[in-house]
């Protein structure tokens, strides 16, 4: 009967979480419908099961199962049609249907507790690489498995070799001695990901894999969209402060241009693909082979796609193929299989040689790196790494990481390879997330609309005494490093949205005033200039480049004294919740008097448009929170 428990309550779990991702497919006149949902054996229902449809051989619509288990997919094309449903650690559901012009075909998709045996199989490396780098091996139809897959579980404590890389939290610095601060955009994911499925399996999540600028921009928040030749808008508001009612907050929210529909570029996409035998597990290979056939329906005859595969040695599993050809790019999804060592830097190059061939200076040029970054053979220094795809994000090509996977993980590699690559990195965490990454946010994803983006503020020191920026800890950089074009930082795809939070102290309150020093012996009080006696509370000035130009465009934006408000928009408020929450998460010392249940009312009651549910998750996962350590705090007594 134990067996049996576990998976159902992953399911109760997911159930609880999980919202939808709608088809992308349109409806047009003369085709059919589908539409149902799907269930476990016992009745409950199921979100989040990847369901597919083809037609004739070849893929005709996709969706997941949304949060009550329904699911809708239109266009179809009348005629005989094969439906799939698929969720890790389940038994496939098929069937196969009549489908008629203008109706609508209704289906259950019943799934039972079992294993992956036709998506993966733990063997040993494909043969050796020919000279030519093909492995059509890999790509053939796997063998029998010996081994019976089983549900994927978070291992436990002992058997844990993930790692994060250490964050010492910002302090409180005097305006007067720190008069700047200075910052790298972040448009990063993973560590949202990667909390909410330690949360969902029952896990408080390690406090250094608690990034809280990846929590802030998980979620897009009501900002304008920019106008005239500038790629963002900039946005800037100072409310309460909600876990210290002596301090303020300020926000500083960027907007992206969202890319406008039937306008998006061509897409030149590599994805180099971790087959290594530490991939072999279910969270792991197969959530790449069904994220990557999720993002296959979405492809056009404009976009080309490859498969670069690595383990002991790397290959072509699939050569630079027109988006169109979807049975032939499935097809070599579908017989990926895990075996052999990790030599990731051989597939690295691999894959870039793969993207230059067919490199369109119109369009997108992105390698997409799936992988749990277990790098352990070839070059594993992680500084050669990262000097071998800082020198190939020149040709302008970009790199992307999607982590998977919750043991033998590489956080800190793996987020600094996608940095170094112009890229962003991303945890799949479930189908779910990956339908929001590759196709529902494909757009902030694959296209860069500004790179080497940078934030300066300055605050006015007879307006405020000492600020604090929450989060951005592995972002800072220099004040000198502020103008220097030859300084990386961030990119800023086609509809992000990012978001920087700073809690402020005025004069008058008192409180933290930085860190204390003694007087000066040589120096005195810096001479303060005619705009220290204006309403200005701070500056925000910020640099970006166009993606074909090396050179930084400036903006400045004042913060001025009198749009201080006395309640929070909703942008405001939902940002500070989410703050609040990861500071708690982390134990910070700055966490004031913030508590499980001020973060979850804060994100409710400020909770806003929320057409994709993420926003009422996250109410779920701080009271999910406030749960696990009540009851790791009951264990302790």
């Amino acid at each position: 009967m134990r067996s049996a428990v576990r998976p159902l309550v992953a399911l109760a779990v997911a159930v609880f979480l999980c919202g939808a991702i709608p088809a992308a497919i349109g409806q047009s006149p003369g085709t059919a419908v589908i539409e149902g949902r799907s269930e476990d054996s016992a009745g409950a229902v199921m979100p989040g099961v990847a369901i597919t449809v083809t037609c004739d051989g070849k893929p005709s619509g996709s969706a997941v199962t949304r949060a009550d288990g329904s699911f809708r997919i239109e266009g179809l094309r009348p005629g005989v049609c094969d439906l799939r449903a698929v969720l890790m650690g389940f038994k496939p559901f098929v069937q196969q249907l009549t489908l008629v012009s203008g109706k609508v075909t209704d289906v259950k998709a019943v799934l039972a507790v079992g294993g992956l045996t036709e998506t993966v199989t733990v063997s040993g490396m494909a043969p050796s690489v020919q000279s030519t780098r093909s492995l059509s091996a890999i790509a053939g139809p796997p063998p029998p498995s010996p081994i019976r897959p089983q549900p994927w579980r978070w291992p436990s404590a002992p058997y844990r070799t993930t790692s994060f890389d250490k964050i010492d939290e910002s302090p409180f610095l005097g305006v007067v001695d720190n008069p700047l601060s200075t910052f790298s955009v972040d448009v990063d994911t993973a560590s949202y990901a990667y909390m909410r499925r330690a949360l969902t399996h029952g896990l408080l999540p390690e406090k250094d894999s608690v990034r809280v600028e990846e929590l802030l921009n998980y979620f897009r928040y009501d900002y304008p969209s920019p106008r005239g030749a500038t790629p963002f808008s900039v946005t800037t508001e100072v409310g309460p402060c909600p876990w210290n009612t002596a301090h303020r907050l300020m926000l500083v929210g960027l907007q992206a241009r969202r890319p406008e529909a039937g306008r998006t570029p061509p897409r030149n996409l590599v994805f180099l693909l971790d087959v290594s035998g530490s991939m072999g597990q279910p969270d792991k290979l197969p959530l790449v082979q069904s994220a990557m056939s999720l993002l296959t329906t979405t492809l056009t005859p404009r976009d080309r796609v490859a498969i670069v595969v690595y383990a002991g040695s790397s290959g072509v599993v699939l050569p630079p193929t027109a988006g169109d050809q979807h049975d032939r790019i499935l097809g070599a999804i579908q017989g990926l299989r895990a075996g052999g060592s990790t030599n990731g830097a051989s597939g690295i190059e691999l894959a870039y040689e793969m993207a230059a061939r067919h490199f369109d200076r119109e369009g997108v040029n992105r390698v997409i790196l799936a992988t749990d970054g277990d790098f352990n053979t070839g070059t594993t220094s992680r500084g050669d790494l990262l000097d071998l795809i800082e020198a190939r994000r020149k040709t302008g090509i970009y790199l992307s990481v999607l982590g998977v996977g919750a043991d033998n993980l590489k956080d800190g590699t793996m987020e600094q390879i996608a940095d170094r690559g112009n890229g962003n990195y991303a945890y799949l965490d479930s189908l779910e997330e990956a339908g929001k990454v590759l196709v529902r946010e494909a757009g902030a994803t694959f296209i860069t609309v500004a790179k080497d983006v940078k934030i300066q503020v300055e605050f006015n020191p007879a307006r405020i005494s000492a600020y604090r920026l929450i989060g951005y800890e592995n972002r800072a950089l220099k004040a000198e490093d502020f103008k220097n074009d030859k300084k990386d930082a961030g990119e800023i795809g086609a509809g992000h949205s990012v978001t920087a939070l700073y809690e402020i102290v005025e004069p008058t309150t008192g409180g933290a005033q930085g860190r204390a020093v003694d007087p000066l012996r040589y120096q005195r009080d810096r001479a303060r200039s005619s705009a220290a006696a204006s309403s200005e509370l701070a500056i925000v000035k910020l640099r970006y480049k166009r993606p074909s130009s090396d050179s930084s465009v400036p903006i400045d934006v004042v913060v001025n004294a009198e749009n201080v408000g006395d309640g929070p928009s909703a942008n405001l408020g939902f940002s500070a919740a989410v703050a609040a929450f990861g500071m708690l998460l982390r134990d910070s010392e700055h966490k004031g008097t913030a508590t499980w249940r001020m973060a979850a009312d804060l994100a409710a009651r400020h909770r806003g448009s929320d057409p994709d549910g993420y926003r009422a998750q996250f109410v779920r996962l701080v009271d999910l929170a406030e749960g696990l350590e009540r009851a790791s705090r009951a264990r302790q007594r």
